[in-house]
């Protein structure tokens, strides 16, 4: 597996898939043809369905700048690889083609191609649940540990600036107030959550405080801020919330909220590995619900909790969210993404406190069920992965 630096990118929103993954794939193509004189770009399926909403043609246009760019939107045809499908063409002053390259927008800001992955190196020879058990089991370590043996020296600080990122999001967020940007003129109210919850008592007012950390992050997402994909922009508000919260509320020190943050990477690169993290390729389910899984095992491991209860922790957390849709009303990450992120928040600790109670053993494992997910997502008709076709984004087109 790659590097779990590919889960946490630190970027602008508002999707990792339709704005972060483009706009890098416009860099790779500008490095390859800087002699242009103009470009064309074609946008496929998923992408293009919804890429006018999530700002796809502004992300390759500013990475293309001072270059003409046409742009071709062809939301019916899908390319095998991959939903999130795009041809750059780069041509001279007679408008011949001198180069053409396809690219696939996977999810979490990764690209690839039809040739190779072009960006991500291997650095984990495990690549499911149950070896990444047995290593620690055999091992007598944890799962954050099993990531430091594996990673670069480097790794701790870059997870301390990813948790600085989501904190610095989370402030900015509570502090926004007003309509978020698009056509739908939706409401920021992380601030307004925030507020309430102060005066609420302790049980309401913990609840109340991870919706807010939740709603202020998505909220920045939504409207272009800087975020941290984990493991998409889509999903970027569950774990900075779970995070804050345990920092917060049980006093859980920097350092052992990056190592939770370690922990919950290698979850979502389980999940990358063999299912998806893409709502354009499995629905909603591969997004938040990898987030869940992921601030699951984050929470439960911050709680004293056994490799085992992090596992089941993990494994409720994309269970409960099997099936969910990828359905953005007008194509933005608003409705219902933002509301998603405070209640899959809310959830994680729900499987934490679950698991904490069990000695561990489940019937389903974590890999059954990223094989199940990912089967899930195969079998979703493409109305409900992120083409805005279905699905509430349907009801909203009709009404």
């Amino acid at each position: 597996m790659e590097s779990i630096k590919e889960i946490y990118k630190i970027g602008y929103g508002p999707s990792s898939s339709h704005t972060m993954g483009p706009k890098k794939a416009a860099e790779i193509f500008l490095q390859k043809n800087p002699s242009a004189s103009s470009f064309r770009v074609t946008l496929y399926g998923s992408l293009a369905a919804t890429g006018k909403g999530h700002l796809t043609d502004l992300a390759i246009q500013n990475t293309l700048n001072p270059h003409p760019v046409d742009f071709e939107w062809l939301p019916s045809v899908f390319l095998p690889r991959h939903p999130n499908a795009m041809k750059f063409e780069s041509m001279d002053g007679a408008k011949n083609i001198i180069d053409r390259w396809i690219a696939y927008s996977v999810g979490g800001g990764s690209i690839i191609d039809d040739m190779t992955i072009t960006e991500t190196k291997q650095v984990y020879p495990e690549k499911n649940m149950e070896s990444i058990l047995s290593w620690c089991y055999e091992s007598g370590t944890s799962i954050w540990e099993y990531v430091e043996a594996h990673e670069d020296q480097d790794i701790w600080d870059y997870l301390n600036e990813v948790w600085k990122t989501m904190q610095a999001a989370i402030k900015r967020g509570l502090e926004a107030e007003g309509p978020l940007p698009g056509i739908l003129n939706y409401p920021r109210k992380a601030s307004a959550y925030f507020e309430k919850a102060r005066y609420f008592e302790p049980d309401i007012k913990k609840r109340g405080m991870i919706y807010a950390y939740a709603l202020a992050v998505s909220e920045e997402n939504a409207s272009g801020g800087l975020i941290v994909t984990a493991p998409t922009c889509g999903a970027c508000g569950v774990m900075p919330s779970v995070l804050k919260y345990a920092g917060k509320f049980y006093k859980m020190s920097d350092k052992k909220i990056l190592k939770a943050l370690a922990t919950a990477g290698i979850i979502g690169n389980i999940v990358k590995t063999n299912a998806s993290i893409s709502g354009a390729e499995v629905g909603c389910q591969g997004e938040v619900g990898t987030a869940c899984a992921m601030a699951s095992a984050a929470a439960t491991q911050m709680s004293g909790g056994s490799i085992f209860q992090v596992e089941y922790a993990a494994e409720m957390g994309l269970e409960h969210h099997l099936g969910l849709t990828c359905d953005p009303v007008a194509g933005l990450v608003q409705v219902p993404c933002i509301e998603r992120n405070a209640f899959a928040a809310a959830r994680a600790i729900n499987h934490n406190n679950y698991s904490m109670l069990s000695d561990g053993r489940h019937m389903i494992s974590f890999d059954k069920i990223v094989q199940t997910m990912a089967q899930t997502g195969h079998d979703l008709p493409s109305i409900y992965k992120e083409t805005s076709e279905g699905g509430l984004a349907h009801f909203h087109v009709i009404k």
